[in-house]
């Protein structure tokens, strides 16, 4: 008989973040966020201090060893109560993409930069995506060439969150770079490295903030590299084979941001089914008009849906790490079809509330519009392109042959 029940651990954990973030992270917090675009003093230090940063990190790291269920669990509380996305991003691009920098990263960047961000006192993110490509990480133009002890590096990042957060933290990104020629167009994945660029490394230069539309309080820009030198302690995993930690990271990301999608939906249905309850016309809830209420039913039933399809992935993303249970293709094709599913789910739901709620749902005084923004980063692209989730599940369906860029 299959167990849906967490453990007791995982579900005080659950309560303790939940009650944190109520005392954090209420709605006229968020709104004053998602207006100034500024996080409030003291939230990510708190963070740390909570053991939410990196806590997918193994205890003699300085992390919490948190397996993916739990981490999850962190995801889905935070954006229940921030329902913009903006910290839920902050803590997911450090339980996954801080998760790999630490796993393949040296004893020197462990300690400078993956425990300062741990402790909330830094940051480590991920910064892949190029002007002329994103998902496509075998077209990158960065190019990093040997020079004795060190790597030179020379390239443009875009898209990158946490450009203005990681200048004040300090800290840096994981960055991938082509140290070697593809040996074809069809192996482009071959011959990149991961490497770890601090922000303040001379050379760097990082752009003014995007306007993005919304996670507003967590900063998008980009910056360029030009001559930068960094050690060959910062390498990330092997010469030459950085892409498949690459992928490690988005896999985490991924499933993360699944929970994040899902964390906010519900509290929208929650607002929307309030609001029905309370909202008459002609006399009546509109709860009680079936235009609505089926709607509603439909919604809930499809959230349920994806909750389990979520946290199963979650479980087998740890089955993977702890007892190779299964192979990391086989995760893969669930964790993109949770990156697949659910982002474009919760947005249609925030746009069903907006609309249940009429010319309030369109105003800034209904929270709902900020999860919208929010979710929509995730549809258009942020962490993988949900076309690119339909080819890697078509792959792993019908066989490496039917890929369609070979």
């Amino acid at each position: 008989m299959v167990s849906f029940d967490y453990t007791e651990e995982q579900q005080l954990f659950r309560q303790a973040v939940h009650e944190w973030c109520q005392k954090r992270l209420p709605l006229e917090v968020i709104r004053q966020m998602d207006k100034s675009g500024k996080q409030p003093e003291g939230l990510i230090k708190a963070m740390g201090d909570m053991g939410l940063l990196i806590m997918t990190a193994p205890e003699n790291h300085g992390g919490s060893g948190a397996d993916w269920v739990t981490a999850c669990i962190a995801a889905e509380e935070l954006a229940y109560h921030d329902i913009s996305c903006a910290i839920p991003t902050y803590f997911l691009l450090h339980s996954s993409w801080g998760f790999v920098v630490d796993k393949y990263a040296s004893e020197e960047v462990r300690a400078k930069f993956v425990q300062p961000a741990i402790r909330g006192e830094g940051f480590v993110g991920i910064a892949t995506t190029e002007s002329g490509g994103g998902s496509d990480i075998g077209a990158l133009r960065t190019v990093a060439k040997k020079d004795g002890n060190d790597w030179i590096i020379n390239g443009e990042k875009m898209y990158i969150s946490g450009t203005e957060e990681v200048q004040k933290l300090g800290g840096g990104y994981w960055i991938t770079a082509r140290t070697a020629p593809a040996p074809s167009p069809q192996a482009a994945h071959k011959g990149i490295t991961g490497f770890f660029v601090p922000i303040n490394t001379p050379g760097v230069e990082v752009a003014k903030r995007f306007d993005d539309v919304g996670r507003m309080g967590i900063s998008t820009g980009g910056f360029t590299m030009k001559n930068v030198k960094v050690p060959d302690t910062y390498r990330l995993g092997k010469e030459g084979e950085g892409f498949y930690p690459t992928m490690e990271g988005f896999e985490g990301a991924r499933i993360l941001i699944a929970a994040t999608c899902l964390g906010s939906a519900q509290r929208i249905l929650e607002i929307g089914m309030d609001y029905m309850k309370q909202r008459k016309a002609f006399g009546n809830p509109i709860g009680k008009f079936e235009g609505i209420q089926f709607e509603l039913a439909d919604d809930w039933t499809e959230l349920e849906a994806s909750k389990s399809l979520i946290y199963r992935t979650a479980w087998m993303i740890d089955e993977k790490y702890k007892h190779n249970r299964f192979s990391p293709l086989e995760v893969t094709k669930y964790v993109s079809a949770c990156k697949l599913k659910v982002p474009p789910l919760a947005m249609h739901i925030a746009e069903h509330a907006m609309i249940w709620m009429g010319a309030y749902g369109y105003s800034q005084e209904c929270p709902i519009d900020m999860a919208w923004r929010g979710i929509m980063s995730y549809c258009v692209g942020a962490e993988g392109a949900l076309n690119i989730q339909r080819i890697i599940i078509g792959r792993e369906l019908l066989g490496k042959e039917f890929i369609p860029y070979k």
